[in-house]
């Protein structure tokens, strides 16, 4: 099993960075300084930047995303410090958002579009002996029922609805967040199942969340 800790000096320093944009959950902080985003790339010069506050991009086209935002989107699970929820993860891409809510969460369930995507994040999965994640090659935003339901549903990229098929796989007092235009610019919307809205800061715009499962890729 390979090691998930980070080198310790430069998770430091991103820790401070995502303290001053406002990531201040415990767990949060401590699942980013412990997980290397460096295990989730391929290429050796891509493994450099993995403490830089940029985009990192891997195959089909996708990224992974600055860790600010990664972090933001973590914290407005608002999961706590019990590991006791069970998470649904839309557009899983190489893995890292995975690994970062293994830490926080009893049970994640990753649905990715994309095969290859697929195929890569549950080699990395068991490779780094991540017990408690699942993965699924499919549509995210039909979810994935057999699992459910959840206490919370994490999409990580931008959609305009989420589907009424998610909140049906989402527990009575559980959350939906997703990145979504409000006012003029890209939040994070945390939803209850009650229809209950409440809206986040989030630094940096997302992509898309592609409906469909990829067919060619």
């Amino acid at each position: 099993m390979e090691e998930l800790i980070a080198d310790p000096f430069r998770a430091a320093r991103l820790v401070l960075r995502l303290r001053q944009e406002g990531v201040t959950d415990d767990g949060v902080l401590r699942a980013m300084e412990t997980v290397d985003r460096g295990a989730f790339v391929d290429d050796p010069a891509l493994k450099e930047l993995a403490f830089a506050d940029c985009v990192l991009p891997i195959p089909c086209g996708q990224i992974i995303p600055r860790p600010v935002a990664t972090g933001q989107l973590l914290q407005a699970l608002g999961l706590g410090r019990q590991r006791e929820a069970r998470l649904l993860l839309i557009g899983m891409g190489a893995g890292y958002t995975a690994a970062l809510a293994s830490r926080l969460a009893a049970d994640v369930f990753g649905v990715e579009r994309y095969d290859r995507l697929t195929d890569h994040a549950r080699q990395r999965i068991v490779k780094l002996g991540l017990d408690n994640v699942a993965v699924r090659h499919g549509d995210g935003l039909l979810g994935w029922p057999e699992r459910g339901p959840y206490d919370r549903i994490l999409l990580t990229g931008l959609v305009d609805e989420v589907p009424q098929l998610l909140f049906d796989q989402l527990r009575a007092d559980g959350s939906v967040i997703a990145p979504m235009m409000h006012e003029g610019r890209q939040q994070i919307a945390r939803m209850m199942a009650d229809g209950a809205t409440e809206w986040l800061g989030l630094c940096h715009d997302l992509p898309p969340l592609t409906a469909g499962r990829s067919g060619a890729l």
